[in-house]
């Protein structure tokens, strides 16, 4: 008795079964995850750390090293890597495979805190971390232009209502914003000037910190009524810092504006991003895991473009400058091209052979589904 004759005595069985295997499998095909490589998660942790004005040297010595020899006692720890920039450090930590990410993440928390005894005093921030996966790359690449608005105000609306935005949307994994930095005040020093009027650059940098100090100021009481005292002390233009007086010399003052130059400009003049030839501000998307359907994840994200638009001013355009997905869905189209033409070789096959339209039929669906 063959495997196949209890199909063929009962064709109508057969019929329905190979149609309800049919509808099960097209079904199972529009709810399988796509992405452009296999899942490759590595538990990698990213820790950074900033302290402005350092050189590599010194960010390397006073911040990395200190770190390194707090993170070298994690247990499970296979790999790690610094990198030293001027102003920043960068410590890569990847653990063994066996290791969960977020236990790993819970570990690298507890070391960062006791390790902040041996970093420098003038620290602005505690390092922070960030998980990372070496084998992930971006899915979609934004960019905001403007004719009209400096990349400084579209970093900012970038950073605070765009990046956010995104981060909600399910799939998405991590958002990145580069090409340019925060607005900011810069102040370029003449060091001949400054060596005239013997004023250390210690003595600027306490007068500076001083004046842009947001402290509570306190209250007035009288009888039972009180009232409190609120000012703001940050000065957040160029014009608000140049009058400010760093020293006396003879009975005059000398003020900030006599030192040298204080410009509106941004945290980081060593960030560009430009598109098309324009320049621009990059959000940068990742995934949430290198499993997961990528193709829906920017499906919603183009979705919700036009809402990203009315967010923001209108001298400010958005667009997509990359798209992963494309060559992704080139690929799923002619997996489907091919899927498509084995079953009419295999089809034409069982037909050459049994000359019979119904028997090919019942052979060709029952060879595929087995």
């Amino acid at each position: 008795m063959s495997l196949s004759g209890p199909f063929i005595r009962r064709p109508v069985a057969t019929t329905l079964l190979t149609i309800a295997i049919a509808l099960a499998g097209m079904l199972a095909f529009h709810l399988l995850p796509v992405s452009p490589l296999p899942e490759v998660d590595f538990p990698t942790i990213q820790v950074s750390a900033g302290l402005p004005g350092a050189s590599p040297e010194t960010m390397a010595s006073a911040v990395a090293t200190p770190l390194e020899r707090q993170f070298a006692r994690i247990a499970g720890l296979t790999e790690m890597t610094s990198t030293s920039y001027l102003g920043s450090t960068s410590i890569v930590l990847q653990f063994d495979l066996s290791r969960h990410v977020d236990s790993a993440a819970r570990d690298v928390q507890a070391t960062i805190n006791a390790a902040r005894g041996y970093l420098p005093a003038n620290l602005p921030n505690n390092p922070t971390y960030r998980k990372v996966n070496p084998a992930d790359a971006p899915i979609l690449i934004l960019a905001l232009t403007s004719d009209i608005i400096g990349q400084a105000r579209m970093y900012d609306v970038a950073s605070s209502v765009l990046a956010q935005r995104l981060a909600q949307v399910s799939g998405v994994g991590q958002v990145a914003v580069g090409g340019s930095a925060l607005p900011a005040v810069r102040v370029e020093l003449n060091p001949m000037v400054v060596n005239k009027y013997g004023i250390s650059m210690e003595q600027i940098r306490n007068v500076l910190a001083a004046a842009n100090a947001n402290r509570p100021k306190g209250e007035l009481i009288n009888g039972s009524v009180s009232f409190q005292v609120n000012t703001t002390d940050q000065l957040l233009k160029a014009r608000e810092y140049m009058p400010l007086i760093i020293a006396y010399q003879r009975g005059a003052p000398v003020r900030l504006s006599d030192l040298g130059q204080v410009t509106d400009s941004v945290e980081d003049v060593r960030n560009l991003g430009l598109a098309d030839g324009k320049p621009a501000v990059l959000l940068i998307v990742f995934s949430v895991q290198p499993g997961s359907n990528i193709i829906q994840t920017v499906d919603r994200v183009r979705g919700l473009l036009p809402q990203f638009q009315a967010s923001i001013p209108s001298m400010v355009q958005l667009s997509v400058m990359m798209d992963r997905t494309n060559t992704i869905r080139a690929s799923v189209r002619d997996v489907e091209q091919d899927l498509v033409i084995s079953i009419g070789l295999v089809v034409l096959v069982v037909f050459l052979f049994l000359r019979n339209v119904w028997a090919t039929f019942i052979r060709a669906w029952l060879s595929l589904f087995h």
